[in-house]
């Protein structure tokens, strides 16, 4: 499994320099909302074809990094 930093990248062309999915224009955000909105993993990669289980984890996997760096930081 690759490290969530090989598929996500933040580019300050692309989508305001929001960490995005590397080769698209589909933010973590954009990812995180639609799966808190109800939507299952598979819906989202059904919607989102060029997504899969490897970057959806990827996703989670940065979420909860950073979530785990704003509570050190606290």
């Amino acid at each position: 499994m690759k490290h969530y930093s090989e598929i996500i990248t933040i580019d300050p062309t692309i989508r305001f320099g929001k960490p995005t999915l590397k080769g698209t224009r589909i933010s973590v955000y954009d990812v995180l909302s639609l799966f808190a909105s109800g939507m299952s993993l598979q819906e989202i990669m059904d919607d989102f074809p060029e997504l899969g289980v490897e970057e959806i984890n990827a996703v989670f996997a940065y979420a909860a990094d950073r979530e785990q760096k704003l509570l050190n930081a606290s």
